[in-house]
């Protein structure tokens, strides 16, 4: 075994192994309320959740294809804009969007305040109520839609104009055309979007907490910390991977077996068609509309909060969580670049049963919750400092969970919950490049690992940065594996919010919320940018 081999085998054991134990955990362990849990609390769970990913998965596929169709398709007033504006979404967690739409419409809030003060119109606040299970399926399929749209467009800008082209031409009105060419051939991207939506939806633990919506990962929260019941926690982890794998399968039995190609090597992508009048402006309404609501309405909303109490948050403390949150967005996503690229390097070199097996399981931590991952990783962390003791004792260190209160375990959780994310974008950079100057090296003398470093790293620049962009976009944003897993005393500005939002300190939480959302809508703008500079 070469040097890639082993790397590649360690970082597939560092991946595996908290998975793993939480399925073996399930079936060895006894737990004190899993009975109790079962009874009265597990049918609640698995209703919530299955109505929570039944309607936004439906809502974010009409959403996201519906606009992705649009931009692909037609020319429109500020469609440049729109191409890129409608990913910023993303850039707001869901958690952080849910505390904003609830602070803009209970009864304190700009609207009631409005229409009381300047109309006299008192209303029901059953009408602004969203902190309950339909809430959470609004707030959700707002922030999270550009999934399926990022996927989807980007499917149909490739695709051969001569498909829609030959439908118009036999006559096809433009939603005949949608429904039956363009929803066909974008079936397998836009499943893949929505599975992604889905697998956000099963991790989320700030909207459903915060909304009051019981769900696997509140459970597993009060489970372990309320009931201090590890064990129940650990069979809930277990019950939530096996809907996580249900999921998965069946994404699988969607996408089907059909595949759409081109018959000739000269596709041409789609040319879009020139809207004019209301129809322009309807296209343009709609981009809006979505824009409005899903970033820049609690945008605006946030900074007006964080100018009313920035004097009052602002301080070396929150300094250092700024600095804290950064810290730990870089180092987690120069690591899992670095993972990534050793396994796809090690992918495409070795066609191997191992090498398939390391990309498959690469995949694998981003199908897992991030509670049931700092559970899983949790019990990993203190069987090894329960092995160390003896070392420990030994060196005179006070602490005998070293590693289960360091930041080593907060940073192995990352890895293994997005690593999918940097493989992902690396693995299509060396797809795109070939084996072709990797052969050339190696015949003019030079040795696997220097023709890595001299001639392949160079050639995936843009993966590498696509990959480190996303990896840190999502960490500065994670929240149930930070809260669980962080050192005490250290402090993120995702917890920073957490923690003032559940106190209903609306107002406090928006400085964190706001650095979070700038640093990520950059990012999302880079991100953009590196990928409209590769693809032209």
């Amino acid at each position: 075994m070469n040097i890639w081999s082993i790397l590649s085998l360690a970082i597939v054991i560092l991946i595996l192994i908290p998975n793993m134990t939480i399925l073996f955990n399930f079936y060895t362990q006894k737990a004190e309320n899993w009975n109790h849990i079962q009874e009265y609390i597990l049918p609640d769970l698995l209703k919530n959740t299955g109505l929570l990913i039944v309607f936004t998965g439906f809502l974010t596929i009409i959403i996201g294809t519906s606009l992705a169709w649009i931009v692909s398709a037609y020319e429109f007033p500020m469609k440049k804009f729109f191409k890129w504006a409608l990913i910023l979404p993303l850039a707001i967690p869901p958690y952080i969007a849910g505390y904003t739409y609830n602070g803009i419409l209970n009864y304190t809030g700009v609207i009631q305040t409005t229409l009381r003060n300047n109309w006299g119109i008192e209303v029901d606040q059953v009408y602004f109520n969203i902190l309950n299970l339909p809430g959470a399926v609004f707030i959700f399929t707002l922030f999270l839609f550009p999934y399926v749209y990022t996927i989807t467009r980007a499917f149909l800008a490739n695709q051969s104009a001569s498909l829609i082209e030959n439908a118009r031409l036999l006559g096809r009105s433009p939603v005949d055309i949608f429904f039956r060419v363009v929803l066909p051939i974008s079936r397998g991207a836009i499943v893949g979007g929505v599975s992604l939506v889905l697998l956000e939806v099963l991790n989320d633990y700030g909207v459903v907490q915060y909304f009051g919506v019981p769900t696997f990962s509140t459970a597993i929260f009060q489970t372990w910390f309320g009931m201090n019941d590890l064990n129940s926690a650990i069979k809930l982890s277990a019950t939530l991977m096996f809907i996580v794998f249900a999921i998965l399968t069946l994404e699988k039995v969607l996408r089907g077996r059909k595949k759409y190609a081109s018959t000739t090597a000269k596709a041409r992508p789609l040319h879009p068609t020139q809207l004019k009048g209301w129809k322009a402006w309807g296209a343009f309404g709609y981009c809006l509309f979505i824009f409005l609501l899903g970033f820049l309405i609690p945008f605006v909303q946030l900074v007006d909060w964080m100018l009313l109490t920035f004097e009052k948050i602002a301080s070396p403390e929150f300094t250092t969580l700024i600095w804290n949150s950064l810290l730990v967005s870089f180092v987690g996503a120069l690591l899992i670049v670095l993972f990534a690229v050793i396994i796809a390097n090690f992918s495409r070199m070795h066609q191997s049963a191992l090498s398939k097996s390391a990309a498959k399981v690469t995949i694998l931590g981003y199908s897992i919750p991030g509670a049931v991952i700092a559970v899983g990783i949790s019990t990993v962390f203190i069987g090894l400092d329960n092995g160390l003791s003896n070392f420990y004792e030994t060196t005179g260190m006070e602490s005998r969970l070293f590693l289960s209160t360091s930041l080593v375990i907060l940073i192995s959780a990352y890895i293994i919950r997005f690593l999918a994310i940097g493989y992902n974008s690396i693995e299509s950079g060396f797809d795109k490049i070939g084996n072709k100057y990797t052969e050339a090296s190696r015949m003019l003398g030079m040795n696997m690992t220097r023709t890595f470093f001299k001639v392949d790293l160079r050639m995936i620049k843009a993966p590498l940065i696509s990959g480190f962009l996303l990896a840190f976009i999502e960490i500065i944003k994670e929240l149930p594996l930070t809260l669980i897993l962080r050192p005490f005393n250290f402090g993120t500005l995702s917890t920073n919010a957490f923690k003032y939002a559940s106190d209903e300190q609306i107002h406090e939480a928006a400085l964190a919320s706001i650095i979070i959302v700038v640093i990520s809508a950059i990012a999302v703008f880079v991100f953009h940018q590196v990928l409209e500079k590769e693809s032209n």
